[in-house]
């Protein structure tokens, strides 16, 4: 498995999948784990992992992607931005010295961004998309000016066209929602495509769902702030949804919580409550999460699944989210979830939901429901086995 992280501790949606994945999967195979790395600290981490991996491999890239040599190789290459500030010629070495002199069944590589690591080879490649990658890029340049616009453009032009590259050098492409398989299915017909979707972690499952006051309703965000989607969405919460809110809800508070949230802390002004979260502070997490009445999640770039919005239905907090920010969970709107798609909508749900417990306990109760029966890492770690065979047999 070659990631492009280390996949402790669970502080991303990609480390979160990751990490629940090799608990499962090493029960009945064996893992050799090629991990890149940023900074010397993540080293530590290696003894949460070594339980779960026969061996693991780190290999360390830049730190810190906005140098200047990392920009002009990207102005002067055919790699996109994306692809250039995650390569490691370390890990290629490691990758190419463990194919030619041991045997494996399957490479799986997490995200198609690992992929220049991986020489010529007729070991078949399982490939992950996280998320379908230039799409997000395409959402977020849309918010730049024209200058910064025009110069995007082009980094996308060649991202769209390297992931193309790269599902096709692998067996099967995985997807972890039925929309952004639609969209390789759409661009690449021939390709081979599979659904293994995101879970919900055993630890923010609660036992059961104990009654919440709504007198006073706490309004909770997570997030990692490292992405430019949950930054959007902290804005979008503290400017244009708490104001109104605060109309109809005065005693309602809203706090938005995560890593990174330095991003984010010219927030506080509007009223809202930042906490920052430590990466590997699980304990804090579940706190908060106990503490919430209602997650809200507007978010509106495209792409993946949100465990956030999983791991608040495990916690048995009612979800309103956008359209998009629920797109590729198997929920039905209105049923495990609420949407809205502007400001006053968001505000109209959460006032439905604080103003009737009947209405807040039949939407916890059915997303809670769901997420036990569908998102269990178990059973998703079963369904990636079975895909394992199959390449394997092929």
């Amino acid at each position: 498995m070659v990631t492009p992280y280390v996949p402790y501790p669970p502080s991303s949606g990609g480390q979160i999948r990751t990490l629940n994945l090799i608990k499962h999967l090493s029960k009945n195979n064996k893992i050799t784990l090629v991990s890149l790395y940023k900074d010397d600290s993540e080293k530590k981490y290696l003894s949460h992992l070594k339980k779960y991996c026969q061996r693991i491999y780190l290999s360390k890239r830049v730190k810190k992607p906005w140098q200047i040599d990392i920009i002009l190789k990207t102005i002067f290459s055919t790699k996109p931005f994306l692809v250039i500030r995650n390569y490691s010629k370390e890990a290629k070495k490691i990758i190419e010295n463990l194919i030619y002199s041991e045997n494996f069944d399957v490479i799986h590589a997490e995200t198609f961004y690992i992929m220049p690591h991986i020489p010529e080879t007729k070991i078949p490649i399982f490939l992950v998309e996280q998320t379908i990658e230039f799409k997000v890029y395409q959402h977020f340049v849309k918010t730049l000016s024209l200058p910064l616009k025009t110069i995007l453009y082009f980094d996308i032009i060649k991202l769209k066209y390297w992931e193309r590259y790269y599902w096709k050098k692998a067996r099967i492409v995985a997807t972890v929602s039925h929309s952004d398989m639609n969209v390789i299915k759409e661009i690449e017909p021939k390709i081979k495509t599979v659904i293994i979707p995101n879970g919900a972690g055993e630890e923010m499952i609660v036992k059961r769902l104990k009654k919440k006051e709504l007198e006073k309703p706490i309004i909770l965000f997570q997030g990692n702030f490292n992405w430019l989607q949950n930054i959007e969405a902290a804005a979008y919460l503290a400017y244009k949804i708490y104001p109104k809110l605060k109309n109809i809800l005065p005693k309602a508070s809203v706090i938005i919580s995560g890593q990174n949230v330095t991003k984010i802390n010219h927030l506080k002004k509007t009223g809202v409550k930042i906490i920052n979260n430590e990466p590997d502070d699980i304990k804090k997490v579940k706190e908060i999460y106990d503490k919430a009445s209602i997650f809200i999640a507007p978010i509106f770039g495209p792409g993946g699944t949100r465990l956030k919005i999983l791991a608040a239905m495990a916690a048995g907090i009612p979800v309103i989210s956008t359209p998009i920010g629920i797109e590729g969970l198997e929920l039905e709107s209105e049923k495990h979830a609420l949407t809205a798609k502007t400001a006053d909508e968001f505000v109209k749900k959460i006032f439905f939901l604080a103003n009737s417990q009947k209405n807040y306990q039949e939407i916890r109760k059915n997303a809670y429901n769901l997420v036990k029966e569908k998102y269990s890492w178990k059973k998703i770690a079963q369904k990636l086995e079975m895909t394992y065979q199959k390449i394997k047999n092929q």
